[in-house]
């Protein structure tokens, strides 16, 4: 596995399409190995093929829901994998967040997504599979699947900020 370089804004690559996926090769698998470990190594939690160059329709996820009490542990991370994924259904109900990305670095912004969304895709192995996802997850798919079609998270925040960390904060960016 390898870390691989990020594309970062103002870099004409990511405001391209990506192409759909069409291979399901040893090739495609060891590129999700390493875009699993770029994120981990940025740290983010989320991950979309253009931001490491490759015009491909293929994202990758690593989210763990906040446990519901104060003193749980918080619970092992679930791994996503979406193949030409196609958001099939969002609710009317819009919420405001804040987000990063780790091709626009240093800055924060607040975006208006669908609170849920379900998610037709394919697994890294070519199998259909429909993720359906509310609040933090929703909002983390959302952004990533925008890297697909060129779109930056900051094309639709209302607010963009510089990000200012003190010394005990650590931010973790899309």
């Amino acid at each position: 596995m390898a870390i691989l370089d990020i594309v970062t804004f103002p870099d004409p690559f990511l405001r391209l399409k990506a192409k759909e996926v069409k291979k399901f090769d040893k090739e495609l698998q060891n590129l999700i190995n390493d875009m699993f470990e770029t994120m981990r190594a940025e740290p983010g939690v989320g991950l979309a093929a253009p931001q490491i160059g490759q015009s491909l329709k293929l994202v990758v996820i690593e989210y763990a829901e906040e446990p519901e009490e104060e003193d749980a542990p918080m619970p092992k991370p679930k791994r996503y994998v979406l193949v030409n994924p196609e958001i099939v259904e969002r609710s009317e109900e819009m919420v405001e967040g804040m987000e990063g990305c780790l091709s626009v670095p240093g800055l924060v912004g607040m975006v208006n997504r669908h609170e849920a969304i379900t998610v037709k895709a394919l697994t890294r192995h070519g199998k259909p599979q429909k993720v359906k996802a509310d609040g933090w997850m929703a909002r983390i798919i959302q952004h990533e699947m925008d890297h697909l079609d060129g779109v930056l998270y900051v094309d639709r925040a209302s607010e963009v900020y510089e990000r200012v960390l003190d010394d005990e904060d650590e931010e973790v960016e899309e």
